[in-house]
């Protein structure tokens, strides 16, 4: 049985109210965890293994647009996503907050410790997108399919590999959905802001960065100078594993974790 959602709305400048499904499990310290562009099943499993693990609320929202729901009209970039998810800590009265972003959900990650919020507390970045690094460039996903993605987002993809025979077209409009959501937050294929890798200088929040070092949609060289770019930022490298060890091998990113937070 699905796990029941809450929704919250939030107001967001410029935007309006914004409606957010939020997947909340378990008591204790909060960790918001960010999905990527494979949606909230992409994070869900690992979610729950935090819970089961330790004293921890778990948050999980779907990205607007994203999982079938609405995204507002406005509410078009990365940097604009943040705003929903700082809201949310302000409406739940969370504070102390570690948020943990995979991919797309790295990049939102960096922008929510960009803001300044006393609510975030530390931050980890797992394979994120978002910089600009010449000569390692974010793997274009719009022009592959299923099974290309997959080759290139793990480190043994025939673990995970799916028959696109056995996606219903209900699965099928809800991965449309996802692929035009991502699109549109990262501005195109190109999957990075010029101005970000700059920005992280302003970065006052304790950050650990997880990369998989068999990732091939933004390879280890890109975390690396996702790292160095942030003051203070500590870099670690996960073995045989790729683009989603959350789901690979969620056992290296949960001690990472629970090591960073204590």
């Amino acid at each position: 049985m699905a796990h029941p959602l809450t929704t919250y709305s939030v107001e967001v400048t410029d935007v309006g109210p914004v409606n957010v499904d939020v997947d909340q499990r378990g008591e204790g310290q909060v960790v918001l965890l960010l999905h990527g562009g494979a949606g909230p099943v992409s994070i869900a499993g690992f979610a729950q293994l935090v819970s089961d693990t330790r004293p921890i609320t778990t948050i999980v929202p779907t990205h607007p647009g994203f999982g079938g729901t609405i995204r507002p009209h406005g509410l078009d970039s990365v940097k604009k996503l943040a705003a929903p998810y700082l809201g949310l800590l302000d409406v739940m009265d969370v504070t102390g907050a570690t948020v943990v972003g995979s991919s797309l959900g790295g990049w939102v990650a960096a922008e929510m410790a960009l803001s300044g919020s006393g609510r975030v507390e530390r931050v980890v970045l797992v394979d994120a997108a978002g910089i600009v690094v010449p000569g390692h460039p974010v793997a274009d996903v719009s022009t592959m399919d299923i099974g290309q993605i997959m080759s290139l987002s793990y480190f043994d993809a025939g673990r995970f590999r799916v028959d696109p025979a056995t996606i219903t077209d209900a699965q099928r409009a809800v991965m449309a959905g996802n692929f035009a959501a991502l699109a549109t937050y990262s501005g195109g294929p190109v999957m990075g802001d010029p101005t970000l890798r700059d920005r992280l200088a302003g970065v006052a929040v304790a950050t650990l960065v997880l990369w998989g070092e068999a990732d091939r949609i933004v390879d280890p060289a890109y975390g690396r100078a996702y790292a160095d770019a942030i003051p203070g930022a500590r870099f670690q490298l996960l073995s045989s594993t790729g683009h989603l060890p959350q789901i690979e091998t969620p056992g290296q990113v949960l001690d990472a974790l629970w090591e960073f937070v204590e």
